[in-house]
C-alpha cells in the first residue's frame, strides 16, 4: 500500500512563500509522473502541477510563474515551491500520481494565505 506524507503548509500573509514535501512510501515514485493537487472549501478538488519521471513540468495557468515542482526521486520526494501566495491559493494541498489510477490519498497540508 503507498503511502504519501504532505507537510509544510502554514498560514502565510499575502505575497509569502510556503515550500510543501510530499514523501511517497517506496521506490515507485521515481517511476511515475507526480502532481500536486489542491482543494478549497466547497471546490473540486484540482491539478496544480504535475511533474513527469524526466523531470517535464507544467503549471495550472493560476499558479504558473509563481509555483515550482521538482522532486527527488532517490529520497522519493516531490516538492512544491509557492511563491507570491494569494487569497485563491488557500486550500488543503495533496500530491498523488500525476495522472488517474490515484494511490489513496494522504491527509494533505493546510495552506491559508491571509493577512
Amino acid at each position: 500500500q503507498v503511502q504519501l506524507v504532505e507537510s509544510g503548509g502554514g498560514l502565510v500573509q499575502p505575497g509569502g512563500s510556503l515550500r510543501l514535501s510530499c514523501v511517497v512510501s517506496g521506490s515507485i515514485a521515481s517511476l511515475n509522473a507526480m502532481g500536486w493537487y489542491r482543494q478549497a472549501p466547497g471546490k473540486q478538488r484540482e491539478l496544480v502541477a504535475r511533474i513527469t519521471s524526466g523531470g517535464t513540468a507544467n503549471y495550472a495557468d493560476s499558479v504558473k510563474g509563481r509555483f515550482t515542482i521538482s522532486r527527488d526521486n532517490a529520497k522519493s520526494t516531490v516538492y512544491l515551491q509557492m511563491n507570491r501566495l494569494n487569497a485563491e491559493d488557500t486550500a488543503v494541498y495533496y500530491c498523488n500520481k500525476g495522472v488517474p489510477g490515484f494511490w489513496p490519498w494522504g491527509q494533505g497540508t493546510q495552506v491559508t494565505v491571509s493577512s
